[in-house]
């Protein structure tokens, strides 16, 4: 399988707008102030826009339609055809992994971001001695988030060229092999058949 610029091409853009919007979602995060309520004396929590509920859960989408079309393409380094052995085939089974385990985590910091960012508390009132607070996303999720799916581009485009690589390699050594035998028989029937005549 050789290398495709166009499969490169759409893989970097995804993950880099998934990038940017991660990194947009964590400087739009939801901030709250304490507001009086007008019909009685308790307050509530007034939360200023979720627009980076809607950026998280974007960059999450466009972070998995990057790695499922890297995945797609090499069958998940476990269905396709057999790689050729050497060093090419362990840095494929490296990147491989690497890629998972950035993407894997980005997924979850996005996720988890946008679904914390998304809770709302209302009412803040006294629960026994505990006073209940404005629920805020913690600063650095989306942050996260965005150098995991930068970690997850690269060792994915890594996987990739590592993976055509290999499995190219290993075309290329049986082709010529088949190649060789095919043009010995052929030669060989051919002497035969004259020394017939």
């Amino acid at each position: 399988m050789a290398m495709s610029i166009s499969i490169l091409a759409i893989v970097t853009s995804l993950s880099l707008i998934a990038f940017v919007l991660a990194i947009g979602a964590e400087s739009r995060r939801s901030n709250s102030k304490v507001v009086p309520d007008q019909y009685d004396e308790r307050t509530y929590c007034k939360y200023t826009s979720d627009a980076s509920t809607v950026y998280g859960l974007s960059a999450f989408g466009l972070l998995l339609l990057s790695h499922a079309l890297v995945n797609s393409v090499t069958r998940c380094l476990c269905f396709g055809k057999g790689l050729m052995d050497g060093s090419m085939k362990v840095i494929t089974v490296i990147f491989f992994t690497l890629s998972w385990a950035g993407f894997l985590a980005a997924e979850a910091c996005l996720l988890a971001g946008s679904a914390r960012n998304a809770y709302h508390t209302k009412y803040r009132g006294w629960f026994g001695a505990q006073a209940l607070s404005c629920a805020t996303l913690r600063k650095g999720v989306f942050s996260a988030g965005a150098a995991l799916t930068l970690i997850s581009m690269i060792s994915s485009i890594l996987y990739y060229w590592a993976h055509s690589k290999a499995d190219t390699g290993g075309w290329q050594k049986h082709r010529n092999e088949g190649l060789g035998m095919t043009s010995t028989f052929q030669e060989e029937q051919e002497r035969k058949d004259f020394e017939k005549v």
